[in-house]
Parts: C-alpha cells; sequence; structure tokens
C-alpha cells in the first residue's frame, strides 16, 4: 500500500484542531494549568515591576542609572543665577533660623538694580521678626518680578503649621498690588527619599516656582511627572553659577556682581550643609547631594527648556510587557543549536536593557517602566514554556523509541531464531565499521507540519535507508529520531564490510536525495542526508535488563562515526569516511578532505569523501596536490585555489582550501 496516497487529506482547520487536541493531551491538564500561571506571573511582573515589593526598588536603582547615564552633559547655564545663604552666611550673621531678613532686604534692593528678568525666593516668612518692616519696604519698592515662597499646613504640615500659614498669607496681602506674588515652593521625594519627580500642583497652590517664574509655560502647570537634571561638562564648574547672598548685601560689592544677574533668573535660597539636602538619581552613584534651591533651579531650566518629558500610556506598558513574555516562550521552543539559541537570547536581553535607555534618550520618562520587571518576567515565562515544551519533547522520544524498538534487523532476528541464548547479556571486542547517519534540518520540519505527516514521512526516510543497510548487509544498531546508527562486522564478519559500508553510505546519502524529491506537495523543504563512517574496535553484544534489550555496538570507534557525520555540516560535506575506513574499500572515486581533530580525540583523523561524480582524473590530481602541500609545497595550495575556484559549486573544496591556510602543511583542524 502507498502509505501517502492513503492517508487523509484533512483542512487545515481540521488538521490544526486535531495537533491542538494532541498537544494538549501530551502536556497534561495539570501541567498546562502549571505554565498558565506561570505565565500569568509572568506577564504581571513584567508589567508592574515598578509596584512590587523588591522589585520596586531595583527599578529605582535600574532608573538612577539611566538618569545619571543620560543626562546630558552642559556648560554653566547662564539663564539662571542661585543667590545663597551659606554656612558662612550664618556664622556671620548669628542667625541660623529664621534667616537673616534683614540681610535678605539688603541683597533683593541690590538685585533689583540688576534688571534681572525675574527673582523666586526659597525661603517661608512663617513667623514675625524684628526686620519684617525693612524686608516689606525692599518688596514694596521692587520692580522686578518677584516670587516668594509659599507653602500650607494641608499640603506640608510638617513644616508648616496653619499659625504659620495665617501669618504668610497676611504678609503676602501686606505686600499687594506690587510686584511681589506668591508661588509654592513644594517639593516631594519618593518612599527611598530620592527626589525624581516634579512635585502635584494642587490648584488651591499659587504656581509652582519655576512655572511661575518662566511665565510663559502653562503647559507645565500640571505637569508631574520626572525632573530633567543635567550635569556639568566641566568638573570646576558647575550647571548653575551660585554666589553668596553676602555678597549682593554690601552696596560696594554688588555694583560689581551686575554683569552676573542682567538678564538671569535669580533664584535665591539656602545652600547649607545640614539643611534641605535632597538625594537625587545621581547621588548614589556620586554620593552628591542636591540643595532644595538647586532642584528647583534643575526645573525652571527644564521649563525654559519646553523638556516636557512623555509619559509612556498604559496600553505601550501591556504590549511591551505581552511582547517580553511571547519573545521568552518562542525562544525556549527554539529548536536551533546551542550558541544560535545563545545568540538569541543574548539579544533579547540586550535589547530589554537598551530600551529604557532609548526611551530616556528619545524624551520619554521611563520612571513607569518597569526594566527589571521585564526581565524576571522573560526569565519566569522562558523556564514555565521550556519545562512544558522539554516534557512534551520527551514524551515524543519515548514514543518514537518505543514504536522503532518494534524493528530488529534481519541478520539479528534470524540469529535470535537459531539461537535464543543470543539474548543472554554478554559483549565481545571486535574490528567493526561504525556508520552514523543525520537528516539535516528534520527536527526544525517536525515543529511546522502536522504531527501525522511527521510520522508519515520519518517512517517513510527510516524505511528507505534501513533497506540500504540491509542490503549492503549492515546491522541497524538503533533509530535516533531521523539519524540510523549502523555497523558491519558483527554479528557475524565478511571480508568485503570495508566495501559493503562505504558503498551503503554513499547509497545512504543518495536515498536522502531521493527523499527529499519525492516529499508530498505542501511540505517544507527536506534537508541533505549527511552520513558518517569509522573502522575501529568496539564492544558488540546484548546489553540493558530484563525488561528491554538492546544488540548494540560501544565504544570510540562509534563515537568517531558520530563526530564524522557531525564534522559535514562545518566541512560542506555529506559523507566522510575516516582514513581507517578508506583503506578497505576498492571504490576509486573517493577524495582526501585533510585532516581534522574531532571533539573527544586528539589524535588526527586523516578524512576522505566519496565523489561518484567526478572523474578518477579529477581524485587524483587532488590527492596529489594535497600530499605536495603537506611536503611543504606552497604552490600546491595555489594550484588548489585555482581548482576550487574553477568549482565554485563544491563548497566541500572550497572549506578544504580555506582549512589548509588555516593549519599549513601537515597540519590538522580542529572541529567545533
Amino acid at each position: 500500500m502507498n502509505v501517502a496516497s492513503a492517508l487523509p487529506r484533512p483542512t487545515a482547520l481540521a488538521k490544526s484542531r486535531v495537533g491542538g487536541r494532541r498537544l494538549l493531551r501530551r502536556i497534561g491538564p495539570f501541567r498546562l494549568a502549571g505554565t498558565i500561571l506561570f505565565l500569568a506571573i509572568a506577564l504581571l511582573i513584567a508589567r508592574f515591576g515598578w509596584s512590587i515589593w523588591l522589585a520596586d526598588d531595583a527599578e529605582r536603582v535600574l532608573y538612577d542609572v539611566r538618569i545619571l547615564l543620560t543626562a546630558p552633559k552642559v556648560a554653566q547655564d547662564d539663564r539662571i543665577v542661585m543667590v545663597v545663604y551659606t554656612d558662612e552666611t550664618l556664622e556671620a550673621t548669628g542667625k541660623r533660623s529664621p534667616l537673616d531678613r534683614a540681610l535678605l532686604a539688603k541683597a533683593l534692593t541690590n538685585l533689583d538694580a540688576m534688571g534681572a528678568k525675574a527673582i523666586g525666593i526659597d525661603i517661608l516668612i512663617d513667623q514675625p521678626q524684628p526686620e519684617d518692616p525693612q524686608l516689606v519696604a525692599a518688596f514694596r519698592t521692587m520692580r522686578t518680578p518677584t516670587w516668594l515662597g509659599f507653602a500650607s499646613n494641608d499640603t506640608n504640615a510638617v513644616y508648616m503649621q496653619a499659625w504659620q500659614e495665617a501669618f504668610l498669607s497676611n504678609f503676602l496681602k501686606d505686600l499687594a498690588p506690587g510686584n511681589v506674588r506668591a508661588t509654592s515652593i513644594r517639593l516631594e521625594d519618593d518612599p527611598d527619599n530620592v527626589m525624581r519627580n516634579w512635585p502635584s500642583q494642587p490648584r488651591h497652590l499659587p504656581p509652582l516656582l519655576a512655572v511661575a517664574m518662566s511665565g510663559t509655560h502653562p503647559e507645565f502647570r500640571d505637569y508631574h511627572a520626572g525632573i530633567r537634571y543635567r550635569l556639568p561638562k566641566y568638573p570646576d564648574r558647575p550647571v548653575f553659577n551660585v554666589l553668596p547672598i553676602d555678597l549682593f548685601a554690601n552696596d560696594a560689592l554688588a555694583a560689581a556682581m551686575r554683569s552676573q544677574v542682567e538678564g538671569r533668573y535669580v533664584l535665591i535660597g539656602g545652600d547649607i550643609s545640614d539643611t534641605d539636602q535632597f538625594e537625587t538619581p545621581a547621588t548614589r552613584l556620586t554620593k552628591r547631594t542636591m540643595t532644595g534651591l538647586e532642584v528647583h533651579a534643575s526645573m525652571l531650566a527644564q521649563v525654559l527648556d519646553r523638556a516636557r518629558l512623555v509619559l509612556t500610556p498604559e496600553w505601550a506598558l501591556w504590549i511591551a510587557a505581552a511582547l517580553v513574555i511571547l519573545a521568552a516562550g518562542a525562544s525556549s521552543t527554539l529548536d536551533v543549536p546551542p550558541w544560535r539559541l545563545s545568540v538569541i537570547i543574548v539579544a533579547q536581553l540586550a535589547m530589554i536593557v537598551a530600551l529604557p535607555f532609548y526611551l530616556r534618550w528619545m524624551g520619554v520618562d521611563t520612571q513607569r517602566v518597569p526594566a527589571f520587571g521585564w526581565l524576571v518576567g522573560w526569565v519566569f515565562a522562558y523556564t514555565a514554556v521550556g519545562m512544558a515544551a522539554r516534557a512534551v519533547q520527551s514524551e515524543q522520544r519515548r514514543f518514537a523509541q518505543s514504536a522503532l524498538g518494534k524493528y530488529l534487523p534481519r541478520d539479528i532476528a534470524n540469529e535470535i531464531l537459531r539461537d535464543p541464548d543470543r539474548l543472554a547479556l554478554h559483549g565481545e571486542k571486535r574490528q567493526i565499521y561504525a556508520l552514523f547517519s543525520d537528516l539535516e534540518g528534520f527536527t526544525k520540519l517536525s515543529h511546522a507540519i502536522p504531527p501525522e505527516m511527521v510520522a508519515f514521512l520519518l517512517n517513510k526516510y527510516l524505511d528507505m535507508l534501513s533497506e540500504v543497510v540491509l542490503r549492503h548487509g549492515g546491522t541497524i544498531d538503533k533509530f535516533v529520531g531521523d539519524a540510523v546508527v549502523a555497523f558491519w562486522g558483527a554479528p557475524i564478519a565478511r571480508p568485503d564490510d570495508g566495501e559493503r559500508a562505504a558503498r551503503a553510505a554513499i547509497a545512504m546519502y543518495q536515498a536522502g536525495e531521493e527523499f527529499r524529491r519525492s516529499a508530498p506537495e505542501g511540505v517544507p523543504p527536506l534537508g541533505c542526508t549527511r552520513v558518517g563512517l569509522h573502522r575501529g574496535e568496539a564492544i558488540v553484544g546484548n546489553f540493558g535488563g530484563e525488561g528491554r534489550i538492546q544488540y548494540t555496538a560501544l565504544g570510540d570507534s562509534m563515537n568517531c562515526a558520530a563526530r564524522l557525520e557531525s564534522a559535514n555540516k562545518q566541512l560542506k560535506s555529506t559523507v566522510l569516511l575516516s582514513g581507517a575506513a578508506r583503506t578497505e574499500t576498492s571504490i576509486r572515486e573517493i577524495r582526501p578532505l585533510g585532516r581534522v581533530c574531532v571533539r573527544g580525540r586528539s589524535t588526527p583523523i586523516e578524512i576522505f569523501q566519496p565523489v561518484p561524480d567526478a572523474s578518477l582524473e579529477d581524485v587524483t590530481r587532488l590527492t596529489t596536490l594535497l600530499a605536495r602541500f603537506d611536503q611543504g609545497d606552497r604552490a600546491a595550495l595555489d594550484e588548489l585555489e585555482q581548482v576550487a575556484a574553477d568549482k565554485p559549486d563544491d563548497a566541500a573544496l572550497g572549506c578544504l582550501v580555506y582549512r589548509l591556510h588555516q593549519v599549513g602543511p601537515g597540519g590538522s583542524f580542529v572541529l567545533d
């Protein structure tokens, strides 16, 4: 019966339903539920990293690192100047709290005459002092727009009592209708005491100092996102010029300071070592704190630059979290070489790390972007899906081994029929010809087609290759997925086993090519069959236990044959014979491909490739040139290069020339 024609032709939807039901059965309800639960947890972590205990601390650390590494470095900002009370000022005036208001009055009078754009005062006039009449007089004569700090008891109960708020409100009323107006000097730090955000701006409070002083940027009136901090470009020049208030309270000295004030925004406040100091995102690494006045200056500069950071939309965060989980799950199911999987994983993790930096550079406030949550969620999803996939693959492997284990090699079956004692568990050393074959890309293909078609193709392929082995007198050791393991020389040794094995290796490749050409319509392209053959000593016999016995061969010769089969991919060949196997065959169309060192063996192996379509003249010429090169004749390599250039489709020959360049005369190429 033609198996291909006997298979039903279900619709794509029916195939999908059948495949889905079978996959669910193989996963099992409990494992499926556990996988879904882990994926849900991974998604929540990837979305809410900023709101999860412990993870939120990690998110803040990563955010602070991003702020520090992406903060623009600038020369001194000549738009803003800070006039400050210092520790030396307090010592000279003999007053610490409240700050000396007579000094402030003198400084304001002199600053008013210097042509400043605006003056902002980060000082609370929250209780009466003897110098108040002098300060009031100075305020009433101000021509420069001046903003006096205000705070309310309901938003700052720790530092502003109700009676203090009442005093300040009355003080401001007494200054009306002049150029002095109230401004909020409110600041809010995060739970870890780091100043990252603009404070909320309740409508019952006057405009925030930075918004009030700028005057023309109402879009910041409701802004409540990240502060755009900047770093000094030069170590000896801070971002903002800082001058002691003493200079402006002295009439003689103040006259010389006009150029430092004219046309600038002036901020007045304290720069005192133990008061009004805040941690910023840079503090974690630089250990430097920042005064509240400098925080206000940073916000004012942000307003003047219109650097309004964009908040990340909720829907974008959900999509990003879902993509992270999907990428992790997909990666864990990839059937690719380990190095390629490593590249994919590293690329994904690098993208997760780099994306928040990129968003920050693009002006996005990444404070709610869960970079740490993405990483942890990715690990959760990769682990959950990977465990489920490995469980399914393990069950599939066990099913295949159980089904294919029913097929016994014909010669072994005959021996057992004649002598049942052959099932006894024992082994003996024999010289054998070990053969390994593999179908390129079949594992990956099996994920792209329905299971029924996988079974059909696999059975057909193994049947074709098994027929080749048995026709040439070989013993089928085992099937490992689509790989065929066979040997000659046991249990019955023949004088022409080497000839049989070599011709079987060629015939298996050709059968694989026929299998590729005869694949049913709709099946993705199949890879070629690769074969490795080696002659050596092995222990051959029945091994296993009472419940399962297998006639097999063990030893280095089997490993060497497997390494040769695997080497085909790197050497761009399809069939490789070791030198030991080559000497036992009369096939003349076999060309040398140099020497290689395979994994697990320190001694180099001479390798040969059957080329049935090549002329004997070509084989002889290549053999001669390679021998000349091994003897140190560099001109032979030039000739080999020309031969390879004349045959651009001969990838194995081109690879040989490349390897000869690498190892030199008499050398051996080390395979991965």
